[in-house]
């Protein structure tokens, strides 16, 4: 009986190192994807780092409560599985939403975002966002634009200049 409660615990407290250690961790609903789906999503999630795993329900439920999470117990209910990402915090919910999009039985349930519970409607935002790598790039644009257009008006006067002395 003792080996039983000490593995639950284990799995409560890898649940609970997970969490911590996650920037972003999504929940879903996998019921009524076939085995080929979940291979390809597990898949797509594992190239980008990302662990996709089932736990059951009641040892989810301690490890959220040990964390202080309000508000996710509601949705630990039928079959869930958790993806935790611990570098990027946009992949998993770009990864499942686009999944979610081509595969109608997955549903997106509720998530937890750098420390915050998150509902469906932000981890829907949050995987409309640019990755990390975009958004970077994005921001080298802006600061590169005020140099390029002062690069482009010196370059106007001096041509400028040079017409009217030729």
């Amino acid at each position: 009986m003792s080996a039983i409660l000490d593995a639950k615990k284990s799995t409560v407290d890898e649940i609970t190192a997970k969490l911590t250690d996650s920037a972003s961790t999504i929940i879903v609903d996998y019921r009524g994807l076939n085995v080929s789906d979940v291979t390809e999503l597990r898949k797509q999630l594992r190239e980008a780092g990302i662990d996709f795993k089932v736990y059951k329900n009641t040892m989810v439920r301690r490890a959220v409560e040990a964390k202080g999470f309000e508000g996710l117990e509601e949705v630990l209910t039928g079959p869930n599985a958790i993806a935790f990402s611990n570098d990027d915090v946009v992949a998993p919910a770009k990864i499942l939403n686009d999944f979610a999009k081509d595969h109608e039985a997955l549903e997106i349930k509720a998530g937890i975002i750098e420390g915050q519970v998150s509902s469906i409607d932000e981890v829907k935002a949050l995987a409309t966002l640019p990755s990390r790598e975009g958004l970077l790039s994005m921001l080298c644009n802006v600061l590169q634009a005020p140099v390029r257009n002062l690069a482009l008006a010196t370059k106007a006067v001096a041509d400028q200049k040079a017409e009217q002395e030729a």
